[in-house]
């Protein structure tokens, strides 16, 4: 009888958690269903089944962590049932939960992450309207509805118990989730093994500016704008193409250099940080990267980006600008070379031809593996991408 094992999600996962099953014994599986939902080190996924046949046995439960390989269940053929035992051992099963109804007997349409959080605050998906593609539930429409219940539930629970206090006040604990352990593990490990060095730049984003304004102008109601920070991938992506160390890493103690120029966006996603990654940047225009990148920051805050989204990128760029941040120094993406750090684009005095302006101006901060990428190179690639972005004409549309 066929097992299923816990699959490799992400090219860097060696563990996956169950969050949740989403067939139960008894059911028919066919190719392609969604069976089961896993944390992965890189995001929460549903599995798709590459068996058909009957669901005869789960093997791991949910909330267990298991290594890549080991069997989590098993398949039988259509007519099979699930695998008998000896009398001795046998024991009487509980009753299978029922999977959720829709209106029309098919199971509701909802991301894992919904699925998950409407299980663990005991919401039935049938009630709630989903806002996504086609009606999906996604996981901001199981949040609006908990909360919608959270007060007359919270009021009838009474208070809870007050933790013990200490001289830093009340204490509280909290676990970290599969991808924040993650997070934790490799910005530790690449602060403590790339020597990072670091070059900061100022660019005159006046015309970059006016650019865009007049892009803006003469796009239709329903045509993506591109954002100073899709200009700023676009330049990124051109001048990694000119420079292949800076689009390289450093890996067992040679460099590899790739042939794609795949930049990845960090995006602020519920208490983690998501880099999706945008593949074949130097191949795309503007209005295709801003509609890239906005569809992939979409899938990170709803909690429905895929591992293979977030693999293979070569390079990031890590923009705080929005948030009135002028400058700021982040840390390497391992394995990559380097990362770019945006700060905001803000008014200052310029002095040009001798006579005093006001100019829009960027400063960013470009963080460096010493081991493949040095002083000299970085500097003309970082160099490279400022002439791009104060003469945005040569960021093709």
């Amino acid at each position: 009888m066929p097992d299923i094992v816990m699959p490799r999600l992400s090219d860097s996962m060696e563990e996956g958690t169950i969050l949740s099953w989403l067939k139960n014994v008894g059911e028919e599986v066919g190719v392609g269903d969604e069976i089961v939902e896993i944390e992965t080190d890189k995001a929460n996924m549903a599995y798709e089944s590459d068996l058909a046949g009957t669901l005869t046995e789960i093997l791991a439960q949910e909330g267990e962590t298991l290594a890549i390989g080991t069997p989590i269940a098993r398949i039988g053929d259509s007519n099979g049932a699930p695998p008998s035992v000896p009398a001795a051992e046998e024991s009487v099963p509980e009753p299978p939960t029922e999977p959720t109804p829709s209106e029309d007997g098919d199971r509701v349409k909802a991301s894992p992450v919904a699925r998950r959080i409407a299980k663990e605050q005991g919401i039935d998906l049938a009630t709630i309207e989903g806002s996504g593609p086609g009606g999906r539930i996604v996981k901001k429409d199981v949040k609006q509805a908990a909360s919608s219940v959270a007060g007359p539930a919270d009021a009838a629970a009474g208070p809870s118990p007050l933790p013990p206090e200490t001289a830093k006040g009340e204490v509280t604990y909290e676990d970290l989730s599969k991808l924040q352990s993650t997070i934790a593990r490799r910005m530790s490990e690449s602060k403590a093994t790339a020597p990072h060095f670091y070059l900061q730049a100022t660019i005159d984003m006046s015309r970059a500016v006016e650019a865009r304004a007049r892009i803006k102008a003469a796009a239709g109601e329903d045509e993506v704008v591109p954002s100073f920070n899709d200009m700023i991938v676009k330049a990124c992506a051109l001048a990694l193409r000119e420079h292949p160390r800076a689009n390289g890493a450093y890996r067992d103690g040679r460099f590899e250099l790739y042939s794609r120029v795949n930049v990845g966006v960090a995006v602020a996603a519920q208490d983690a940080l998501v880099v999706p990654t945008l593949f074949d940047a130097d191949r795309k225009g503007l209005r295709q990267i801003a509609a890239e990148t906005r569809a992939l920051a979409r899938k990170v805050r709803d909690g429905e980006v895929t591992p293979p989204e977030l693999s293979g990128g070569t390079f990031t760029v890590s923009n705080l600008g929005m948030y009135g941040i002028d400058n700021f120094s982040a840390v390497i993406n391992p394995p990559q070379a380097a990362i770019l750090a945006v700060g905001a684009i803000v008014e200052r005095p310029v002095v040009r031809e001798g006579e005093l302006a006001i100019a829009r101006v960027l400063e960013v901060t470009l963080a460096c593996d010493h081991r493949v990428l040095y002083g000299a190179p970085a500097a003309e690639f970082l160099a490279r991408i400022r002439t791009l972005l104060e003469e945005p004409l040569s960021l093709a549309l």
